[in-house]
């Protein structure tokens, strides 16, 4: 017998830790942009996984590199070496301003060896040096160092007392930044372009002001390009925009393509810090994880996709601020290839439902932000049909 959503929904209350506050729908497959639940309803996509679904769902670059790669091996320990991990680590290098690539499971665990992999290097190198700065606003993950970096206080809350060795200032601030760095700042960790904090865009000079400072103090760049990494933005990385290149970068979401699956990217000078015993991940760069990788990788750079998401996000982009000038509770649009942020004038989360119940899934982010991160595949047609939704929806507030 099938299950339905009211039964899968019930066994996730039952027995699923508490950590979500889930819609009331549970999915059970996907196909290129759209979704369906248990009982048959289908969905236009425009949150993909939380970026993570950057080429849709089931794509067959995928789907063949998974049936491909589980026919020969799935997991080998790193004791030994891997062909996929190597090929992978090749061509993230080829392909960015990096030397050497460290493989984990999730953007947590990317930024989680990068602010390791900063103070061994400080601690090595620079005299001792540990302190991590980070910005407002910002979000880094759910470990215990990386909510700490994180600038958002419910994040935060409740696991007292923290780490030392972090602080936050305001984003888009160079002042504010260098006034911060003390004798014990090893590095600098921002987000590229911020996702969970609104899609904050930075602005013009910003990171290329925190590198020449970084130049000048000596010290570590460390971009977070978990969400927009991986051809969001419509470049390969999102710091290809701005003409400037960090020291550390750390990937996920995207770069598995469903899987779970991230990555540390550092310049040599750094990495080297890095030698046997000194850091380890017990999946990190498995052979599947790594094949699947690859075949991202190869999709977004062969296949037009990333030509797709700048055509097809500069055309989100005009008729979202034809919305804004339709709808006053629409304050701002901003964003980026295919992460785009809707600033309303009051909290999202009741259009959010409105828009599942209509058949749209859209995700609400920093309380008042409607946030459209879609797959990268996504068509004109496809395009039209979601913001109709959204019109529709809009036009009831």
């Amino acid at each position: 017998m099938l299950m339905k959503n009211r039964d899968i929904i019930k066994l996730t209350d039952k027995y699923v830790a508490q950590t979500y506050a889930r819609f009331p729908v549970a999915l059970v497959r996907g196909k290129g942009v759209r979704v369906w639940d248990a009982d048959g309803k289908e969905y236009l996509d425009f949150v993909a996984g939380i970026a993570v679904n950057g080429l849709g769902h089931n794509h067959p670059a995928i789907v063949g590199a998974i049936q491909r790669q589980a026919r020969k091996l799935i997991h080998v320990s790193n004791l030994y070496h891997i062909a996929p991990q190597s090929e992978l680590a090749a061509e993230l290098c080829r392909h960015s301003f990096a030397d050497r690539v460290f493989f984990c499971n999730s953007g947590a665990e990317a930024n989680e060896a990068a602010i390791k992999l900063a103070r061994r290097y400080g601690g090595e190198w620079l005299g001792g040096k540990y302190e991590i700065l980070s910005t407002h606003n910002s979000f880094h993950g759910r470990t215990l160092a990386t909510l700490t970096a994180t600038g958002q206080e419910k994040v935060r809350a409740g696991y007292d007392p923290l780490p030392e060795g972090f602080r936050q200032v305001p984003y888009n601030d160079l002042y504010a930044m260098e006034r911060a760095i003390g004798e014990k700042t090893v590095g600098i960790l921002v987000e590229t372009i911020q996702g969970e904090g609104g899609v904050i865009l930075p602005k013009e000079g910003y990171l290329t002001g925190l590198r020449e400072l970084c130049d000048r103090k000596k010290i570590v760049l460390i971009f977070d390009e978990v969400q927009v990494g991986m051809g969001r933005t419509g470049k390969l990385f999102a710091y290809e925009h701005y003409g400037v290149a960090p020291d550390v970068m750390t990937l996920a979401k995207s770069l598995g393509g469903g899987l779970p699956f991230g990555a540390m990217l550092a310049k040599q000078e750094v990495a080297r810090s890095f030698v046997p015993g000194s850091h380890a991940s017990t999946f990190g760069g498995n052979p599947l994880a790594c094949s699947v990788g690859l075949a991202v990788l190869k999709t977004l750079l062969q296949k037009g996709v990333m030509r797709n998401c700048n055509r097809i996000g500069e055309l989100l982009f005009e008729k979202l601020l034809l919305l804004k000038e339709r709808f006053s509770i629409i304050r701002d649009v901003r964003g980026k290839g295919l992460i785009m942020g809707i600033e309303l004038d009051r909290p999202c989360g009741k259009i959010v439902e409105e828009c599942l119940k209509e058949g749209l899934l859209i995700n609400c982010t920093a309380n008042n932000v409607l946030r459209i991160i879609p797959p990268l595949i996504l068509t004109k047609r496809d395009l039209d049909h979601g913001l109709a939704i959204l019109e529709k929806v809009l036009a009831r507030q």
